[in-house]
């Protein structure tokens, strides 16, 4: 009769190893992808994070400054747009905007979607503590608590691998 009990339980946990030489080559590599890919996210993440609300807190101050229009006249539309293309706050808020667009689109060319949708979405708390702060809003503690649950979402988020997808060739 044979002795079984020097084999391996099939259902022990595994020791943790950090590199073990018996691991496929790509399970190795897709980790190495998965890191540097982190690497490269989280900054433009982060960016993207404080240059969005920036430019949109620094637009709408710029543009309460400039003023409502009051009346459909041309004249009235011609002014506005020389206050509005003139004011210093509207062009630093263009100038974070686009620094926003750029940063999303490499974001977009390196990340699911899914990934950088929800990762980006601390924007919301930035967005909401500049409005405090910089415009003198009043927040709520309901908004506050709308806030919370988007930053617990992204932590979620954050958690998991950026690309779940396989990188395709350049068009």
């Amino acid at each position: 009769m044979a002795d079984y009990s020097q084999l391996p339980r099939l259902d022990a946990p595994k020791p943790y190893r950090p590199f073990c030489y018996h691991e496929s080559a790509v399970e190795t590599d897709h980790v190495t992808h998965t890191r540097r890919l982190q690497l490269k996210t989280i900054p433009l993440i982060l960016i993207s994070i404080v240059s969005g609300p920036l430019g949109n807190v620094f637009l709408g101050k710029g543009m309460k400054r400039v003023g409502a229009v009051t009346s459909a006249t041309t004249s009235e539309w011609f002014s506005f747009a020389v206050h509005a293309l003139t004011a210093g706050y509207v062009w630093l808020g263009i100038a974070c905007l686009l620094t926003f667009f750029i940063a999303h689109m490499l974001l977009l060319t390196w990340a699911d979607y899914s990934y950088v949708q929800p990762a980006t979405s601390l924007s919301y708390f930035f967005l909401t503590v500049l409005s405090y702060f910089v415009l003198g809003e009043t927040i709520s503690p309901l908004r506050w608590l709308g806030v919370s649950v988007i930053c617990m979402g992204v932590f979620i988020v954050g958690r998991t691998a950026p690309s779940t997808t396989p990188a395709t060739g350049a068009i």
